[in-house]
């Protein structure tokens, strides 16, 4: 019998699902090197390989067989292949752009542990989509709102989720459809540098989120009476914002988050928070020409810093702060805990704080590969955004789970079904 690759699911699976991966048809201990391949976008290759010996029937389980020295990575690692796919071009991130079209991912099976690849044994393709079948895309442009709203198959109404990201401007959608793959109606917010948005990031006006806010609370697809909030990086402190001075927020997740206004002044009706000051000076430029800008931002408790702290203790609503221990783009542990201490001072209740030692800035849903250092926008340089990438894909795959059983807890009143390992 020849080799051959048995997948599982077989042809199609969801990003964030884990894939089963087995070969049969090896020789009785026979030593091979499987490699997995994935073009993004724009055609930028992602490649991992891993070196394995199939077992006395000639049979190659991913699930049970650990890869031995030498590859992308070592040891027991189902998803290894997966998760451990980097690019030859420096400081380039896979991210997913058309979510209406899957990744395309190629696995090829090779004679040996050489150097170089040696025969081809056998070789398969797998679709890894990020839209569940009937789950809907509808394109908001409501007033001044420019986003995309994804509401799960079925009768709604369905817990109401609006999903931020950081500096990199546009209309991230693929961590917004993935989550309304699990039964929530998701808003893929755009804030600037898209359509008729402002094209940089010199401040923001509330008023502009409080929008979309009333579209969510509004939408017949959404179950009141609050929504939930989730953002990553500078997304993180306009959820915070938006959850102290607007009202129907029940549940802000952040992922590395800061409590202070960072990079943009804030404006909302009479108030206006400054952006938290920065000092270049304390950047640390390596040889390779990264930069490592975590000691950049000012303390937000000290001095007129003080006034960019934003005033968390007005929200009505509960936090979650998922924190990487190792995120170098700012200190989000240090936000996390003071933002709960400012919290309980005034009388709040606690908020829940994962720590994932190991885990970098950029924790995305499951199975994205760990970007080390990449272009940051308002630095104008690669930046270190920190995390070991076995600790950090462990991370985003808890982490996930900790966001649903937050948003199922405090927007349905469920707790959701999957249990967290933590």
């Amino acid at each position: 019998m020849a080799p051959s690759i048995r997948l599982s699911p077989a042809a199609r699976s969801l990003f964030d699902e884990p894939l089963a991966i087995a070969v049969q048809g090896l020789g009785p201990r026979q030593q091979v090197t499987l490699r997995t391949s994935l073009r993004d976008e724009t055609g930028e290759l992602f490649q991992a390989s891993a070196h394995y010996q199939a077992g006395d029937d000639g049979e190659l389980d991913l699930a049970r067989c650990p890869a031995l020295p030498g590859g992308s990575f070592s040891g027991l690692e189902p998803m290894g292949l997966l998760w451990a796919l980097q690019p030859p071009k420096p400081f380039w991130r896979l991210v997913k752009r058309d979510v209406q079209s899957p990744f395309l991912l190629q696995l090829e099976v090779f004679e040996g542990h050489g150097e170089r690849s040696g025969r081809l044994l056998a070789q398969a393709q797998h679709e890894r989509a990020f839209l569940r079948d009937g789950v809907r895309r509808v394109p908001v442009r409501e007033g001044r709102i420019r986003a995309t709203l994804f509401l799960p198959p079925g009768d709604g109404p369905f817990p109401g989720i609006i999903d931020l990201y950081g500096t990199g401007g546009g209309l991230p959608e693929y961590r917004a459809c993935l989550l309304a793959n699990h039964g929530f109606a998701v808003l893929a917010l755009a804030f600037y540098g898209y359509e008729d948005l402002p094209k940089g990031m010199k401040e923001f006006h509330l008023e502009y989120f409080e929008e979309a806010v009333n579209y969510m609370l509004q939408h017949s697809q959404v179950k009141g009476p609050g929504i939930g909030l989730l953002g990553h990086s500078k997304g993180g402190d306009l959820c915070v914002s938006m959850a102290s001075f607007l009202k129907g927020i029940t549940a802000t997740a952040l992922i590395n988050g800061s409590v202070a206004n960072v990079g943009a002044v804030l404006r909302y009706k009479d108030i206006t928070i400054p952006p938290l000051g920065v000092n270049p000076k304390r950047v640390k430029v390596s040889k390779s020409g990264i930069a490592d800008i975590i000691d950049a931002l000012n303390n937000p408790l000290e001095g007129p810093d003080q006034q960019s702290f934003i005033p968390l203790e007005k929200a009505e609503c509960c936090f979650l702060f998922i924190v990487g221990q190792d995120d170098h783009n700012w200190k989000s542990e240090f936000f996390a805990v003071e933002g709960s201490k400012r919290l309980q001072a005034h009388g709040k209740e606690k908020p829940e704080i994962v720590c994932y030692p190991g885990a970098g800035h950029y924790i995305e849903p499951p199975f994205f590969p760990m970007c080390a250092a990449s272009m940051h926008l308002l630095f104008g340089k690669p930046v270190m955004w920190g995390g070991e990438p076995k600790a950090h894909c462990e991370a985003q795959i808890d982490a996930w789970q900790q966001i649903q059983a937050f948003f199922h807890k405090y927007l349905t009143g469920k707790p959701s079904e999957k249990s967290s390992k933590l």
